[in-house]
């Protein structure tokens, strides 16, 4: 017979930790990839306990399998270039004293540090030079061996870390571009009525700026799964959307905002953002209804909404704006009112157009959720 106690505290566990949820799932990666590192090291004897082939399995280990390839891809890439690096001018150079050996942790970290600052896959270059010079001396091993062990550890390391992704409840950057991607979507659905607003009267600039850098922030993490989900394509021959393609629609939609919110960041005159308040207001509520709903097809691989009401309502738009300059009341706007003007019509016949891409690639997951 069950005991109640632990069915209560099993759901306990499920509504409040998320027993299905990707931060446990990640944890429990974690800890197989620590484990099994450490077992591997014990088999082959890794001196210090196989201290780094532990380290290297828990830093490289990461929420997806593309973030774990790209990690131990760099990882080990900085690992081996700052250990022969290391190794070579521990040889070349010698130091006998203490003076000798900051001489040539010098020498060994000036170049190093310079190239992690240029590329981001070497900066584990630095830090094991260090462990190369200082360690190797302590555990009797000479440069070259230290080299060669710590190449040899993070190799390790970073293998177990990739198997464990793979197959201990593997997540994969590919599935989790919609929830991202539908997660910013619902981020421009509230940006665009408060925005837009901004022509006819006065609205809170910081909010309107500390809007656009979180949706900023966003696509820029958004930018990060499609990388990791190219990479995932490397060990998986399916036939699957490309979340590159839909990083760069979010990238664009992104930039309509921004234009939108310079363009608006201080109302229009009385006579002009009167007749534009209505046309405004029905793109506002069309563009999130539409952004929403591509948010929800998206998280539940279902079709995309129609762009119908958005298209009516942005050539409202243009009709207004051209019914003001045939009757005059333009040409007396000053100068920077004018290109404001301009510059929302503008946007805002780009944001139709990436609407409808973006419909384009939430159709793209419909079909290969259907197939």
């Amino acid at each position: 017979m069950v005991d109640v106690k632990v069915l209560a505290r099993c759901s306990w566990l499920r509504d409040h930790v998320g027993v299905d949820g990707p931060r446990l799932r990640f944890s429990l990666r974690m800890v197989t990839a620590a484990v099994l590192a450490f077992a591997v090291a014990q088999l082959l004897t890794v001196p210090l306990h196989g201290l780094w082939v532990v380290l290297t399995a828990v830093v490289v280990t990461q929420m997806s399998v593309g973030g774990s390839l790209r990690a131990t891809a760099e990882y080990v890439i900085g690992t081996f270039g700052g250990a022969v690096y290391a190794g070579v001018i521990a040889v070349w150079v010698p130091h006998v004293s203490a003076v000798g050996l900051a001489v040539v942790l010098a020498l060994a970290i000036a170049p190093l540090a310079w190239a992690a600052a240029a590329r981001p896959s070497f900066r584990a270059a630095p830090f094991t030079a260090v462990l190369v010079l200082l360690i190797s001396s302590q555990l009797g091993e000479g440069p070259i061996e230290s080299a060669f062990y710590r190449v040899v550890e993070v190799g390790l390391g970073g293998l177990a870390a990739v198997i464990v992704s793979m197959v201990v409840f593997p997540q994969r950057a590919h599935g989790l571009g919609p929830d991202a991607g539908a997660v910013i979507l619902d981020r421009l659905a509230n940006a665009l009525p408060e925005l837009l607003a901004g022509v006819s009267h006065e609205i809170d600039q910081l909010r309107a700026l500390r809007i656009q850098d979180e949706i900023g922030q966003a696509v820029i993490s958004f930018q990060t799964i499609a990388d990791e989900a190219r990479r995932e394509r490397l060990v998986n021959f399916a036939q699957e959307p490309d979340l590159a393609a839909l990083s760069r629609t979010l990238l664009r939609l992104r930039h309509d905002v921004v234009i939108i919110g310079r363009a608006a960041i201080s109302p229009l005159p009385d006579l002009i953002a009167q007749r534009l308040a209505a046309p405004l207001a029905h793109i506002a509520t069309a563009g999130s209804e539409y952004l929403r709903g591509n948010a929800r097809a998206l998280a539940s691989r279902l079709a995309p909404p129609a762009l119908t009401a958005l298209e009516a309502a942005v050539e409202a738009y243009t009709a207004t704006v051209d019914a003001l300059r045939h009757e005059g009341l333009t040409r007396t706007l000053p100068s920077s009112d004018l290109e404001r003007l301009f510059a929302l019509g503008f946007a805002l016949d780009q944001l139709r157009r990436n609407f409808a891409d973006l419909g384009r690639h939430t159709q793209e997951w419909t079909r290969r959720s259907a197939s």
